[in-house]
């Protein structure tokens, strides 16, 4: 006989946010402390780190065994869907602050420096983008060509989210092997991704002189590109856990909405790319 979900599911009394503030405790006070060269500084962020850790690991544990123990009705499933959705939303709102900074550096900061107002201050600067005039005291430098690395990550970042479709296919189908083969290619890909985007980095900061003292471009270039990289870590990450619930036989046709987010997550993370190749390396 089926057991009745209730509209609204009720978790106990948990310690983990009680357990999250004190890592980012210790996170804020250990980078308080670092940037002003104190020696504790290390320590105390490498204990909220470790907190912060063990905390995800706990409190997302008791949300898959409470998952896995059917406790979840489908109000909640749809209350997980819309705290995703806002998620993404945010995500974008943080990548939309940045083009937004590309936009205004590109179409008024550089020509409003251009002008014959400025030619006094800044005779050698031309007003065209990339910048290619060091600022003083810092050596020449290269901008990044779109066709070689950053064409070869793109074309992976694409393949990985027809690799994760196929994941999702297998899925519905209730084939777990094509389930587990699409997330394996799709993490390996991100990996790949991850790895040429260093040796991309270790080029351009040792033989090309870009480096993030070079100028708005190189600045922009690190921190758009960089924060993406990271976003691409933490979605491989979600998604080998999927690999590794997955391995553990959970998610089914009906019930896997936690593959759906990371799945979310790492489309949204495919189209972020997109923008920058042409925003960032092409244009």
């Amino acid at each position: 006989m089926a057991t009745h979900q209730p509209d609204y599911f009720v978790p106990h009394p948990s310690k983990w946010p009680l357990v999250g503030s004190f890592a980012l405790f210790f996170i804020g006070l250990g980078a308080a402390l670092a940037v002003n060269s104190v020696g504790l500084g290390g320590y105390s962020l490498a204990l909220g780190f470790g907190i912060l850790l063990y905390m995800l690991f706990g409190w997302f544990g008791d949300v898959i065994r409470e998952s896995e123990g059917g406790v979840y009705s489908k109000r909640v499933d749809l209350s997980f869907r819309w705290g995703m959705g806002w998620f993404i939303f945010s995500e974008v709102m943080f990548f939309a602050a940045f083009f937004g900074t590309l936009f205004y550096l590109r179409t008024i900061s550089v020509p409003e420096l251009g002008n014959m107002e400025h030619k006094l201050l800044w005779p050698d600067f031309t007003a065209v983008w990339p910048t290619s005039v060091a600022p003083n005291g810092t050596a020449p430098y290269e901008v990044m060509a779109p066709w070689g690395l950053p064409a070869w990550n793109t074309l992976i970042l694409l393949t990985s989210g027809v690799t994760l479709t196929y994941a999702h296919w297998g899925m519905m189908k209730n084939n777990r092997t094509q389930l587990k083969l699409g997330l394996l290619v799709t993490v390996l890909l991100g990996a790949l991704f991850l790895g040429l985007q260093v040796y991309e980095y270790a080029h351009a900061w040792g033989h090309m002189g870009l480096t993030m003292a070079s100028g708005v471009y190189g600045a922009s270039f690190y921190m758009m590109t960089g924060f993406h990289g990271m976003h691409v870590f933490i979605g491989a990450l979600m998604l080998a856990v999927m690999l590794l619930r997955s391995n553990k036989g959970h998610f089914s046709a009906e019930h896997h909405f936690a593959f759906e987010a990371a799945a979310w997550y790492w489309h949204f993370v495919d189209v972020v790319w997109l923008i920058l190749f042409v925003f960032v390396y092409w244009l």
